[in-house]
């Protein structure tokens, strides 16, 4: 087993895993940020070290200050948590030649997967799904002409990254035209990658993804879905496992697709097959070789402690547990609490936590490094707790989890408890029949209902 872990990472996930460290008997060493001298992580670390200033090429993207601080603490690992450093191959590369354990999968796997153009390719080879589409372009005439193959609407997305990043949808050519250029540089300043790849756009999709396992003996255990569909701006806001919209014959496909992709690249780590699903058609659509954020509502239907066994296997240790397929219990909901003020188009609020109370309970879990008093520095995203409800079923799930929401309070700064309020007790929610995209029609609606709100007031003002 692993002796001392080095943590170079802030907020939720830091503790996440510095909570999994001391429960397996690990010392644990913090790497944090000028601004994050105060953070709840830092008062919890086994033992911390400032890597920098409050920007994070200068501390959490810093890898030679890292780097050091590891050697100064005498770390025999590094857990990457999510985000930062967690799907770079170089550090990996770095960490491996320093003879420093990497809490994660090989940086070969990490490369492989973290192109999405070549992870479509491997998937493709393999006779797996993968949506229509065409990898690596670079020239906009030719991206014109493929897209006219696949037929519009098409996505556009960038082939080396995420996050929403150089990613529009194109109904037609002229649309295509205009934001291709966009795209490009989205992807040029985000990845250092201009390279962009284009794929049939999937009207009223679900966004499916699976857990999945490995060890370093070839064993790989793969967890029932969860459903991200709920996004703003491709980013996900809530999520719920298992999904409303699959039922066992797809899920048996989707964990047995899942299961083979890991098979053919040899994983070895905690990971994420995500998929564009529609009707009850599963496409593959990238792999995340990372702890996800929204892996408590897995843990919580299969009772398996994911970050745990993520260090386990990383020490070497084989899994301990079969079959293959994790059987689950019960439903799960995720609400991501951020610090935005949905009024406002969610602009970020940094400032002071003022008063907090945290909901509890029959199952409800919060994952969140805030406490009352803490200031929300202005440097990095605005995540400040997870908010996640356990059940017999969806509906008492979701009866907790809206019972959850009424009992927490954050004061001092906007959030976005009040908007999840409104989302929950939507009948398109309450029925499952969401779908990605909307959401964002639904906000759309509430900003023109406002704006008429206000041009009202404004006439008779």
């Amino acid at each position: 087993m692993l002796k001392r872990v080095f943590i170079p990472n802030r907020g939720e996930i830091a503790v996440r895993v510095i909570r999994a460290c001391r429960e397996l008997g690990i010392t644990s060493v913090l790497g944090y940020s000028e601004a994050d001298r105060e953070s709840l992580a830092a008062m919890i670390a086994d033992e911390k070290i400032c890597i920098g200033a409050a920007a994070p090429l200068e501390s959490y993207l810093n890898i030679p200050a890292i780097l050091s601080a590891m050697e100064v603490t005498r770390a025999d690992s590094v857990h990457p948590g999510y985000g930062f450093l967690s799907e770079n191959p170089f550090f990996i590369e770095v960490c491996n030649a320093s003879r420093l354990v990497f809490i994660g999968p090989g940086p070969e796997q990490v490369r492989l997967m973290g192109d999405k153009s070549e992870a479509r390719k491997i998937v493709r080879k393999n006779r797996l799904p993968v949506i229509p589409g065409v990898d690596s372009l670079i020239d906009i005439k030719d991206a014109v002409k493929q897209a006219k193959k696949i037929g519009f609407p098409v996505m556009i997305k960038a082939s080396a990254g995420g996050g929403g990043r150089g990613m529009r949808i194109a109904r037609t050519v002229d649309d295509f035209v205009a934001f291709w250029p966009a795209c490009q540089q989205e992807a040029k300043n985000a990845f250092d990658n201009p390279s962009l790849y284009i794929e049939k756009f999937i009207e009223r999709p679900r966004h499916i993804e699976i857990q999945v396992l490995g060890d370093h003996y070839g064993d790989i255990l793969v967890f029932p879905e969860r459903d991200c569909s709920l996004q703003r701006r491709h980013q996900k806001l809530i999520e719920e496992s298992p999904s409303p919209a699959v039922d066992f014959s797809v899920r048996k496909r989707l964990q047995k697709i899942a299961k083979k992709i890991c098979k053919v690249i040899g994983y070895n780590s905690v990971g994420t097959i995500e998929f564009l699903m529609g009707a009850k058609h599963p496409y593959f659509m990238e792999m995340n070789t990372r702890i996800q954020v929204e892996h408590p509502i897995t843990e919580m239907i299969t009772g398996f402690d994911l970050v745990k066994a993520q260090i386990e296997v990383a020490s070497g240790e084989k899994i301990r547990f079969s079959p293959s397929v994790v059987p689950f219990t019960g439903h799960s909901i995720e609400c991501r609490i951020n610090a935005e003020d949905p009024e406002r188009d969610f602009l970020p609020c940094p400032g002071k936590i003022t008063h907090l109370v945290l909901p509890g309970g029959p199952g409800i879990r919060v994952d969140t490094h805030i406490y009352q008093g803490y200031i929300i520095p202005p440097y990095y995203d605005s995540l400040l707790a997870k908010v996640i409800s356990y059940g017999r079923d969806r509906q008492e799930a979701i009866s907790r989890m809206q019972r959850a929401l009424e009992e927490m309070k954050i004061e001092g700064v906007s959030t976005t408890i009040n908007f999840y309020k409104k989302v929950l007790e939507h009948p398109v929610f309450q029925s499952g029949r969401y779908y990605v995209g909307w959401l964002e029609k639904i906000l759309s609606g509430m900003k023109d209902r406002q704006s008429s709100v206000l041009l009202h007031r404004g006439t008779n003002g």
